[in-house]
C-alpha cells in the first residue's frame, strides 16, 4: 500500500477530489510519525495510510480521508492539534480532536471501561464522522493483529465483535459490520473460522458454474420481460454470519439457503416488484422465504426485496437467494450512515434514527454508570448491541427492540406507565404470556390494569431491555413497595 494507491482510489471514486490536499496530509503524517514503528516492525505511517484507504474505498469525502491520515498525529507524536488545525482547517481538526479525546480505550476494570465507552459515544453523538474514522482504524488494527500477544489479540477481537460490529449494524453499515466480524472471528474462534472458511470456499467452488448459469438465465428473462436491470452480482455470505446460521442449523450447510445470493439492482421501486415477479415466474420460490423490506424496512433502515428460490441446473437443484433493490437502497445497505458523506451526497440530511440512537446510547451509558454493577457490560451488549427486531403497535407505529424481547420490554418501550400497569398481551390478536418471545413484524397489544400497583419482580426473569429492568428494579426498591411488603408479612 502506497500513497499512490490511495490517490488512485480517491480519484476513481471522486474525479473532482483535491488530491494535492490528500498528498499534503500524507506528507505531514509521514514526517510526524518519522522513526516510529508498529509492533510488527513496519513504519507507523502504514497504519494511517491503510485507515485512509479503507475510508476512500467507502467513497467518503476528502475531509474524512484526510482526518484518517492524521488521526494519530496529536496523540502519538510531538505535533499538536493546533498545528493540524493551522495546516488543514477547523473541520479536519474537529474530527481528530474527537478521536484524540477517546485515547486508547483499554480494559482496566468495569468502571474505567464503561466510562471510556461513554466518552466514545458522546464523541460520536457530537460528530458521527468520528465513528467512521474509528471503524476504519479498528478494521486495520484487526487485520494486523497477528503481531500482538495472543491474549491481547483475543481481547481486541472480542471487543470488536461485541461492540464495534453491532454499532456498525445499527448504523446500517452492512459491509463494515461484515468485515469487522470476519476479522474478529479469526481470533476469537480460530478453529471455527478455519472450518467455516474452508466449507464456504469448497461449497462455492462446487456451485460457482451453476450460479453463473442461473445468473445468465435470469438476465435473459429480465430482457424478455422488457425490464431494465442496472446490474446483477453474486454475493457470498460473510464468514461470521454464515457461522451463526450454521449453529442454528446444526452445522448443516445444505440448510443455509442464503449462502449464495444474487443481487439485482434496478432503477426504481416499481421495477423491484416487477423483477420479483420475473424471478418467481422463472424459479419456484420457497415458502416463507419472501421478505419485503421495502414496505417494512429493518430498524436500521435497510430496504430490499428478498426471495429464496429452487433453481434446477444440470441435474442439481440449488437454493439461491435473490436480493432486489434500487441503487440508492444498495448504497444505503452497504454504507448506511456513511453514504451521507459520499462526495455526491454533500449536504444530504442524516436520517434522524441514526442521530437519535447515538444520543440515546451516550445517555444510556451515563445512567448505567450511576448504578455500576459487574453485569452492566452484559446488559449493554444485550440491550444495545444485540441484533434488532421491529414490532408494531396496533396503530402501526414501529418499535425497535433487541432479539428475544418480550411483551414486558415492548410495554416499557411504549411508556413507563404502560409497563407498570401491564396485565397481559396479545400478539397478532392472540392472547399470550408475558414471557413470550417477540418476532420480527409482530403486532403487539398490551392489556393494562389501571388498578395495578406496579410491576412484578418476577418480570426480571424474562425482561431484556435496560429500560424495563431499571423500572422493575426501581419499583421494587421504592418506599411504598417496601411498606406494602411489610404489611403483607405482618398479616
Amino acid at each position: 500500500m502506497t500513497i499512490e494507491d490511495l490517490l488512485n482510489t480517491v480519484k476513481q471514486n471522486n474525479p473532482q477530489a483535491d488530491l494535492e490536499l490528500v498528498r499534503r496530509a500524507y506528507d505531514f503524517a509521514e514526517a510526524a510519525h518519522q522513526g516510529q514503528l508498529r509492533v510488527s516492525g513496519e513504519p507507523y505511517i502504514t497504519h494511517p495510510l491503510a485507515t485512509a484507504q479503507i475510508l476512500a474505498e467507502m467513497r467518503l469525502d476528502t475531509t474524512i480521508i484526510v482526518a484518517g491520515l492524521l488521526h494519530d498525529v496529536p496523540e502519538d507524536t510531538p505535533v499538536t492539534l493546533a498545528e493540524v488545525k493551522k495546516n488543514f482547517g477547523e473541520d479536519v481538526a474537529s474530527i481528530i480532536a474527537g478521536i484524540t479525546k477517546l485515547g486508547k480505550i483499554k480494559y482496566r476494570g468495569v468502571t474505567r471501561y464503561l466510562e471510556n465507552l461513554r466518552k466514545m459515544f458522546l464523541a460520536f453523538a457530537k460528530d458521527i464522522r468520528i465513528i467512521l474514522v474509528k471503524f476504519a482504524d479498528r478494521l486495520h488494527n484487526l487485520q494486523t493483529l497477528g503481531a500482538l500477544p495472543e491474549k491481547k489479540r483475543y481481547r481486541i477481537a472480542l471487543e470488536s465483535l461485541e461492540i464495534y460490529a453491532p454499532i456498525a449494524a445499527r448504523l446500517g453499515m452492512g459491509e463494515m459490520r461484515g468485515r469487522l466480524e470476519d476479522a474478529s472471528f479469526k481470533y476469537t474462534q480460530p478453529e471455527d473460522y478455519q472450518w467455516v472458511e474452508r466449507l464456504e470456499r469448497e461449497t462455492y467452488r462446487q456451485k460457482e458454474e451453476a450460479l453463473e448459469k442461473i445468473k445468465k438465465l435470469t438476465l435473459q428473462e429480465f430482457g424478455a420481460a422488457g425490464l431494465k436491470v442496472q446490474k446483477i452480482q453474486t454475493r457470498v455470505k460473510h464468514l461470521y454470519s454464515l457461522y451463526k446460521k450454521l449453529l442454528i442449523h446444526e452445522k448443516d450447510v445444505s440448510k443455509v439457503h442464503d449462502l449464495m445470493a444474487l443481487r439485482v439492482i434496478v432503477d426504481d421501486i416499481a421495477d423491484c416488484y416487477a423483477a420479483l415477479g420475473v424471478v418467481h415466474k422463472l424459479w419456484r420460490p420457497i415458502k416463507g422465504r419472501i421478505k419485503d423490506y421495502i414496505a417494512q424496512p429493518k430498524p436500521n433502515g435497510y430496504q430490499s426485496l428478498h426471495t429464496t428460490v429452487f433453481c434446477p441446473v444440470d441435474k442439481d437443484v440449488l437454493t439461491v437467494e435473490f436480493q432486489i433493490r434500487t441503487q440508492q437502497m444498495h448504497e444505503d445497505a452497504e454504507y448506511g450512515i456513511a453514504a451521507h458523506w459520499h462526495y455526491t451526497e454533500r449536504g444530504s440530511k442524516i436520517p434522524s434514527r441514526y442521530v437519535t440512537w447515538v444520543k440515546e446510547l451516550a445517555g444510556l451509558q451515563k445512567e448505567m454508570l450511576a448504578e455500576l454493577k459487574l453485569k452492566d457490560i452484559e446488559t449493554l451488549k444485550i440491550d444495545v448491541f444485540q441484533n434488532r427486531i421491529f414490532v408494531f403497535t396496533p396503530k402501526g407505529d414501529v418499535l425497535d427492540l433487541p432479539e428475544n424481547a418480550t411483551p414486558i420490554d415492548f410495554a416499557y418501550a411504549v411508556h413507563t406507565e404502560i409497563g407498570n400497569k401491564c396485565a397481559g398481551a396479545r400478539i397478532n390478536d392472540q392472547l399470550v404470556g408475558l414471557d413470550t418471545t417477540l418476532k420480527n413484524g409482530d403486532i403487539v397489544e398490551i392489556i393494562i390494569d389501571k388498578n395495578r400497583q406496579g410491576p412484578s419482580p418476577d418480570w426480571l426473569k424474562f425482561s431484556h431491555t435496560h429500560m424495563a429492568r431499571t423500572q422493575i428494579k426501581a419499583h421494587a426498591r421504592s418506599p411504598l413497595t417496601s411498606w406494602l411488603k411489610n404489611r403483607i408479612k405482618k398479616r
